[in-house]
């Protein structure tokens, strides 16, 4: 063998402990990059060159050392469970704090509650029936009516403006999802030509694993990674991305709680046909926006407004209407109801004054309050509008605090998941140092062999048949 031949031994080595400070110094770099997967460079020894011939020449070492790749250190089955888990935590985070802030405007069971702004009503009309002469009394009751509709038409419009946000939401994120299905469907090009050269394609697919794990907490996305380095994004069970092509997403629906009907998201190549069942954020807010009878959050407590208005309007109308006025004048309607439009808004007060209060039962005298003593008693027993109301709020007090702890478990859930793959992928500050000091040492050990060569050339070249003389 050559004595040229060490030259390139060293050579090698040289290249090799280069090539490794450059990959720890990248690692380095990233430490706190979101989405990074450390790498590490795979190396191995090049084997002597095979000789041919009758006679041996003797043992022979190696060729140096051949830099194979650089891998990335990421694990598959830890990435799927993450975008599962973002998936989940996405779905049930929405539904979560959907309920928080519908709970926070109905402000049970405090004053600023619909509750209590009944029991102001009742205790009204008790308090008219014990003095009904007093017209402070009187203007008590028609003050606390007041004050009840204006109740039941604020938490009608805090629940209708809340389904309005995230019916806007819909619209925002299937953008957002496009977007991203776009990105990633160029990133698959980018990364199939990069492997297809043999060049390393790892900064490619750790932008490309963001982009997936956002789709993952957006949409409950799955994906696969396919033999060409392409990787397939399915939503619903289809493909949102395929190689490099991706396909988009359209919202449709009313845009009005009111309106009633679901709020849809298919495929722009086929709108009438819509998603059965997205996960993620999309499909957690679709399934606060859904019809009361489709078990919608905020339908539902919209739909309970209205029918405790309905409610309220019908049984004290009812008895208001069977008694008589100071005057002797039969009673009217108490409540009016807008004949278009939610009732919770159209709630309306008809007497403007005491004395338009049916207070006395028919026949009994002007100074009898029976009837509004009947009044004051509305409020109990079963299938009244507090009765109504009470049994709504502990459901949905109930279902929101289901929701709240699947929320949380689910996070906990994704953090769990998150932190498992970081053990593997994260970059760790202290293995890197090493590994630098560990390279650093061979690059200057290469160094060493590579002079060490050059003087033997040295003598062998210019002092042979001077020596000694």
């Amino acid at each position: 063998m050559s004595t040229f031949t060490g030259l390139n031994t060293a050579a090698s080595a040289l290249a090799a402990a280069r090539r490794g400070i450059d990959v720890t110094g990248q690692n380095i770099a990233n430490q706190t990059t979101a989405g990074y997967t450390r790498q590490r460079l795979e190396t191995s020894a090049v084997a002597a060159v095979a000789q041919a011939g009758r006679f041996s020449m003797g043992v022979v070492p190696g060729q140096g050392v051949s830099v194979d790749g650089i891998t990335r250190l990421g694990d598959a089955v830890l990435d799927a469970r993450v975008r599962d888990a973002l998936g989940a935590s996405g779905f049930w985070t929405v539904r979560a704090e959907a309920a928080r802030t519908a709970e926070a405007a109905m402000a049970e069971p405090t004053k600023a509650g619909l509750a209590h702004a009944m029991s102001q009503f009742w205790a009204g009309w008790q308090d008219l029936s014990n003095t009904p002469d007093e017209e402070a009394a009187a203007a008590v009751v028609l003050n606390s009516a007041e004050v009840l509709a204006g109740r039941l038409a604020a938490g009608y419009q805090a629940a209708s403006g809340q389904w309005s946000d995230l019916r806007t939401g819909v619209d925002r994120t299937v953008t957002e999802i496009n977007t991203a299905a776009d990105q990633v469907a160029a990133l698959n090009r980018e990364i199939r030509d990069a492997l297809a050269s043999g060049r390393s394609a790892n900064e490619l697919i750790d932008r490309r694993g963001v982009l997936v794990e956002r789709l993952a907490r957006s949409a409950g996305a799955q994906a696969t990674v396919e033999t060409d380095g392409t990787m397939t994004v399915r939503v619903d069970g289809n493909a949102l991305v395929s190689g490099t092509e991706a396909r988009h997403l359209v919202a449709s629906g009313p845009t009005d709680i009111a309106e009633g009907r679901p709020v849809t998201v298919a495929w722009a190549h086929r709108p009438d046909v819509p998603l059965t069942s997205p996960g993620g954020e999309l499909g957690g807010t679709l399934s606060v926006l859904a019809p009361a009878d489709e078990g919608g959050t905020l339908a539902r407590l919209a739909e309970t407004y209205n029918s405790v208005a309905t409610e309220l309007a019908e049984r004290v109308n009812a008895q208001h209407r069977a008694g008589v006025t100071a005057d002797g004048q039969p009673g009217g309607d108490f409540f009016s109801l807008a004949p278009d439009g939610p009732a919770a808004l159209g709630l309306g007060v008809v007497p403007t004054n005491g004395r338009e209060l049916a207070l006395a039962a028919l026949g009994a005298g002007a100074y009898d309050a029976s009837n509004a003593d009947a009044i004051s008693q509305i409020g109990e027993g079963a299938g009244s509008p507090d009765t109504v109301w009470a049994d709504f709020v502990t459901s949905f007090g109930v279902a929101a605090s289901g929701d709240t702890q699947r929320a949380n478990v689910a996070e906990v859930a994704a953090v769990t998941s998150v932190a498992a793959q970081q053990s593997v992928a994260g970059v760790d500050g202290d293995e890197e140092t090493i590994n630098l000091l560990t390279y650093q040492t061979a690059y200057q050990a290469a160094a060493r062999v590579l002079t060490a060569v050059d003087e033997a050339l040295d003598v062998l070249i210019n002092r042979t048949g001077v020596v000694g003389r």
